[in-house]
């Protein structure tokens, strides 16, 4: 029987393994019983293999598309392990507007390993045959990409790597599964932070990697085995019983993002907004513009002010939450990156992301609209400096 990948999200043929319950039991188990000498058993010890994470595993790739499905203990875990796939000497093209962990990882830690990078502009795709080297391996996207939602060209870029013989990534954790499907356009490697749409909850840190290369995939998980980064029994448990209310999370949070992205395109206090679902080249690889967007201020200056006239919005890191989430990427996701890079990047102070919770959209319109006009009214900014300033 083949299923919708909604209704895969919420079927399990092996659920109740034991008693036929609506969630299936958690192993909360370092080590199994082995009745044959010599191996034979499943499982032997939980770090190699646990019920919970294989079932996880064998949902992600189902959702994905993929042979094979690899859950670590965080989304920079996975995208480690991917890049850890290489050997030294070794070059990887990456994007100029590169994930903060991702570039803090590259930048401060697989260096001393002698693994290379070159960042380019991948929405140009003859930016990215130009930086083909000899010793080029791995071309790694993000698509939308963080913060800027600049679209790269799945297609295009699985083309270049074909030709080149080489492995592309594609970093899936804006649209999720449901939105968009990088093996289905030409990638070998899907990766995605769990701990944001795929979990749902804000309680959980988790990644995952997803592979149709056989070879790819024995290197995932020898590193997911050998380095001992594996997501949990409890975690993956979690994870799985978060998957199946995905798509009515998500598909909430999309409509909500189109009514908040109508709204904020209006407000004269933002300069510009940043929505996937204004590029046609995005709605040709993926089905809607997804429920995470920017805007930056046209007054940088407010943006303090602005945020302590919000009442809805949790101002923090991470995204994909049931709860919106406003996030300052110049002082949180992409802190790591010196400022001279964030700027050249135009990653500035009064650049925000708002990744769109299922809230009331009208109640979310309402409390930005409050903000916006608090902040950017002259005596209350001032107010709220002095505070600010006094204390």
């Amino acid at each position: 029987m083949s299923l919708s990948k909604e209704t895969e999200v919420i079927f399990d043929a092996r659920r109740g393994i034991d008693y036929d319950s609506a969630n299936p039991p958690l192993y909360d188990s370092s080590t199994f019983h082995q009745k044959t000498l010599g191996g034979g058993a499943p499982f032997d010890y939980a770090r190699s293999g646990n019920p919970n994470r294989a079932l996880l595993e064998e949902k992600l790739a189902k959702l994905e598309g993929g042979s094979h499905a690899f859950a670590y203990a965080s989304g920079i875990a996975a995208i480690s392990a991917v890049l850890l796939t290489l050997n030294t000497g070794d070059h990887v093209i990456l994007p100029d507007d590169v994930y903060g962990g991702t570039f803090r990882l590259t930048e401060q830690i697989l260096t001393r390993f002698d693994i290379q990078f070159s960042t380019v502009n991948t929405t140009h795709l003859q930016e990215i045959e130009q930086a083909i080297q000899d010793n080029t391996k791995l071309i790694y996207i993000e698509t939308p990409s963080n913060p800027l939602f600049k679209i790269t060209d799945i297609r295009g870029a699985a083309d270049i790597a074909r030709h080149h013989q080489l492995l592309l990534a594609v970093d899936n954790t804006f649209m999720t599964p449901l939105g968009q499907s990088p093996l289905a356009l030409g990638a070998d490697i899907v990766v995605h932070s769990a701990t944001k749409f795929l979990s749902g909850h804000s309680d959980i840190i988790a990644g995952v990697a997803i592979t149709n290369n056989a070879k790819v995939a024995d290197a995932l998980y020898l590193l997911q085995n050998g380095t001992g980064t594996a997501l949990s029994a409890q975690d993956s448990w979690t994870l799985a019983k978060h998957l199946k209310t995905l798509p009515v999370r998500f598909n909430q949070s999309v409509e909500n993002a189109k009514k908040l992205y109508e709204a904020l395109h209006q407000r004269d206090e933002i300069a510009e907004v940043y929505y996937p679902g204004n590029s046609d080249l995005h709605l040709s690889q993926a089905h809607h513009g997804g429920a995470v967007l920017g805007f930056r201020l046209k007054d940088e200056t407010k943006a303090q002010a602005f945020v302590d006239a919000l009442s809805l919005p949790l101002v923090s890191v991470s995204l994909g939450g049931v709860e919106t989430i406003l996030s300052h990427p110049a002082t949180m996701s992409h802190a790591a990156i010196p400022k001279e890079v964030r700027d050249a990047r135009n990653i500035t102070f009064g650049l925000f992301r708002l990744s769109v919770g299922i809230e009331s959209a009208d109640e979310l319109i309402s409390d930005l609209n409050y903000a916006f006009k608090e902040a950017f009214n002259e005596s209350t900014t001032r107010q709220i400096t002095e505070q600010h300033l006094s204390s």
